[in-house]
């Protein structure tokens, strides 16, 4: 979260990922996870509060986000009334997503952040099948069992360190609420609107609350060094966000589930080497078991003509 996680939204009614892929969708693909993976690392850099460094994140990516949506054709930019409120209800709701995740990854495991704020995938699966008043599939029962499970492994290796790091985790859980709200939220929208429209009208809705929540936090809002902040919105927003939706268009969404499994991995890695933070056996089980849960629900997908699934900032 993601982690993105930062508004993602896939290109509306995209058509069939396509069999035939060239190793330069690869390539996006996997720099695209890589991007978004980095992403709670330049944010423990970042000198300002966590929330603040999220204001920034999505504040400097807008400009890009709007000439992108400019060029967009004129009829994938028309929004009315109803659109735009719905966008910039989601646009709340993704600030409220980023708050919760970059609040809680300064306070747990950077593995356990980038797992947890990619739950929203999960819950939006969850509440697909209660929206259409079925039994859960063979490969969602899974997907919940096998997230359960891991969740509870990481949060008790986390509460074995110290509360603060089990708090921690709840903060990027409910970073994952509130991304599965947002993900609801712009499902209409994506079927008429051009991605960078979207993109950009709901961030739009995003930057004022998310500077609004770091002033009532008290914290630091402006940076003495830029270089951290600058990183991020170009990684995470920008590069992570647009090879991802370049990528979308050309695999099914089994691989980008799988490819999705790179994140946390990247994260813990990062995590180890420039904090010293380690993983238990608990923690590795837990790891791959919500990991494959997420790919799971990913593998879930329905198939061609139906819309991708988000990926967090």
């Amino acid at each position: 979260m993601t982690a993105a996680s930062a508004p993602t939204a896939p290109p509306p009614a995209a058509p069939a990922a396509s069999a035939r892929w060239a190793p330069r969708h690869l390539l996006a693909l996997l720099a695209a996870n890589v991007a978004l993976a980095l992403g709670a690392w330049l944010v423990r850099l970042a000198d300002t509060g966590p929330v603040a460094t999220g204001f920034w994140r999505l504040t400097l990516a807008l400009p890009v986000l709007a000439v992108l949506a400019l060029r967009e054709p004129a009829q994938q930019r028309r929004i009315s009334g109803k659109l735009a409120i719905l966008l910039v209800g989601a646009g709340v709701f993704f600030a409220l997503d980023l708050a919760a995740w970059h609040v809680g990854i300064l306070q747990t495991k950077m593995g356990n952040a980038s797992l947890f704020g990619n739950s929203g995938g999960l819950l939006v699966m969850a509440w697909g099948v209660i929206a259409a008043r079925r039994p859960p599939r063979a490969l969602e029962l899974a997907a919940i069992t096998a997230s359960l499970v891991g969740a509870g492994l990481l949060m008790g290796g986390s509460l074995e360190i110290s509360h603060a790091n089990l708090i921690g985790d709840l903060y990027c859980i409910l970073a994952g609420v509130f991304y599965a709200f947002y993900i609801v939220m712009l499902n209409a929208a994506r079927e008429r609107l051009g991605q960078f429209s979207v993109l950009a009208v709901s961030t739009i809705g995003s930057i004022p609350v998310m500077l609004l929540i770091a002033v009532l936090l008290g914290e630091r809002i402006l940076p003495s060094d830029w270089t951290p902040l600058i990183a991020l919105a170009f990684s995470s927003q920008l590069v992570g966000q647009g090879f991802l939706i370049y990528s979308l268009r050309h695999f099914p969404p089994l691989v980008i589930g799988l490819a999705l499994l790179t994140q946390p991995a990247i994260a813990a890695g990062v995590g180890w080497l420039a904090f010293g933070e380690t993983l238990s056996l608990a923690d590795a089980a837990g790891m791959v078991l919500l990991a494959v849960a997420l790919a799971l629900a990913k593998a879930g997908d329905k198939p061609a003509g139906d819309k991708p699934g988000e990926v967090k900032p």
